[in-house]
């Protein structure tokens, strides 16, 4: 009869030591260390190292745990930006909704790009991250990258990966602008790059 309540508590247990350690790793990588160690994560999570290699396989596998948990608090600033309107608004409603993002993912970027190259399923994530931002920037900007032919559309559409990616945003925010300014020059550079002539 108590078998069920204990395994419930025990599974619940488990589940907040889980989610306890990931929390950690996001801490830890948002206070700018980028390759936190399994006592530095226990650490900070309040448990041993041995939960730690209890809950995960190893620290990538924690790492890729950290880059979906990453993602769930992201998703609530994920915003539908308008395909339809002036390119003007647009652009600064782009430039925006994503450097709002990259202002909430900041080092845990940093860190899954320091992880990648030796992690196959974190690699993987930050391909479909880019994949995602290709498709984004074909949505909004069909109507001006339409009537370009190839290869003009190609080379307009990887400017504007960059012109609205994590690393031009940083450099933005370095020189230094404040997030306002940073959006009012990234909306500026996709203008003067779709008005262009190809």
């Amino acid at each position: 009869m108590s078998v069920t309540p204990v395994s419930d508590g025990r599974t619940a247990r488990s589940r907040r030591t889980r989610v306890a350690v990931v929390d950690a790793v996001l801490r830890l990588l948002r206070s700018g260390k980028l390759r936190p160690t399994a006592r530095e994560i226990a650490s900070e999570a309040g448990v041993s190292v041995r939960s730690v290699y209890v809950h995960f396989d190893d620290l990538d596998d924690l790492f890729v745990a950290a880059a979906e948990r990453q993602y769930e608090l992201l998703r609530p600033l994920l915003v539908t930006v308008p395909a339809t309107g002036p390119l003007r608004e647009r652009a600064r409603a782009l430039a925006r909704a994503r450097g709002t993002i990259f202002e909430t993912v900041g080092e845990v970027r940093r860190a899954a790009h320091v992880h990648a190259p030796f992690s196959p399923a974190l690699a993987a994530r930050l391909s479909v991250a880019r994949e995602w931002s290709h498709a984004e920037l074909r949505r909004v900007f069909a109507a001006e990258l339409a009537g370009l032919g190839e290869p003009a559309r190609t080379r307009r559409l990887a400017a504007l990966h960059v012109l609205t990616g994590p690393d031009a945003w940083a450099e933005l925010r370095a020189t230094p602008l404040d997030e306002e300014a940073a959006a009012d020059a990234t909306a500026y550079a996709i203008v003067a790059l779709l008005e262009a002539r190809p």
